[in-house]
């Protein structure tokens, strides 16, 4: 007999198998496809901006193809290295410092987006300086296409039955193989659909439409204020991390203290770039 909780899971849960493909002892996860789906087709469409001098100040491009080019192993390194690390300070230090080799267990817990974006940022910084590169216009660049990568991540945190959301009895609602027999929000499709589309859209069609680039750190301060009002969403529906739980009122998630920071960083940079646009366009 079904109980009212089970006619609430309307749609179905998809079993797709984690594993992508396997090549002999090597199996291929969707998790690390996505990680190099969003670094190449991101490649592929900041290479496509860098081609048109237009759409930045002084009609200038702010780095060259080859420069680009060598940008994506730093940025991959970046990205990995400090989303690893960031779920580890950020949600899982107490069970890392009683056993260190569960740091580089990748299938406990994953990365962090907060680590990974202080990780890219690092490597933006050391790269800039390295190669004498505008470094709010590089800034500008990787925000651009950054969340096509957290569009393919939490497709694959989709897909692996992770990340799930809070209990809930809306007609989408689906309960996951590792989040009991409750039926759940979809909160990675939520996340896909807002940090993911809808942000890649809004910063594409500013940059190539609205002139966003021309401004140093206009489309940064969009980026950074608009993810983090995304994720402050979305945490409203998805299940805080069982080892951290809520941290005030039933309601506090760490992912909402890490992102409120965001928004108000978000939004000086957004100031900033006004104010310093004249001093560029020249």
């Amino acid at each position: 007999m079904l109980s009212v909780l089970d006619l609430f899971a309307a749609v179905s849960f998809p079993a797709i198998d984690p594993v992508a493909f396997s090549l002999g002892p090597l199996a291929v996860h969707w998790y690390g496809l996505a990680y190099v789906a969003g670094i190449l087709l991101g490649w592929l469409i900041a290479r496509d901006l860098l081609k048109r001098p237009h759409l930045w100040p002084n009609g200038q491009s702010p780095a060259t193809l080859q420069q680009i080019d060598d940008f994506v192993l730093w940025a991959a390194i970046g990205v990995v290295a400090g989303g690893r690390l960031g779920y580890i300070f950020f949600y899982d230090f107490a069970s890392v410092a009683a056993n260190p080799m569960r740091a580089i267990e990748v299938w406990n817990g994953g990365m962090s987006f907060h680590g990974g974006f202080i990780g890219a940022t690092l490597a933006m910084v050391f790269f800039a300086r390295r190669h004498q590169i505008r470094l709010w216009s590089l800034f500008d660049l990787i925000a651009s296409v950054v969340p096509l990568g957290l569009f393919f991540g939490r497709i694959a945190n989709f897909i692996n039955g992770e990340l799930w959301g809070r209990p809930a009895d809306v007609p989408w609602a689906m309960a996951f193989p590792t989040g009991g027999p409750f039926p759940r929000h979809p909160s990675q499709l939520y996340e896909a659909a807002l940090e993911g589309l809808v942000l890649l859209i809004v910063l594409q069609v500013l940059a190539r439409l609205f002139g966003a680039l021309r401004a140093p750190g206009r489309i940064t301060g969009i980026f950074v204020a608009g993810y983090a009002a995304a994720r402050i969403f979305v945490e409203f529906f998805r299940e805080p991390d069982v080892q951290i739980g809520y941290l005030y009122g039933g309601w506090l998630t760490m992912g909402m203290v890490l992102s409120l920071p965001m928004v108000l960083i978000g939004i000086w940079i957004f100031v900033r770039s006004g104010r310093a646009a004249p001093a560029t366009q020249g």
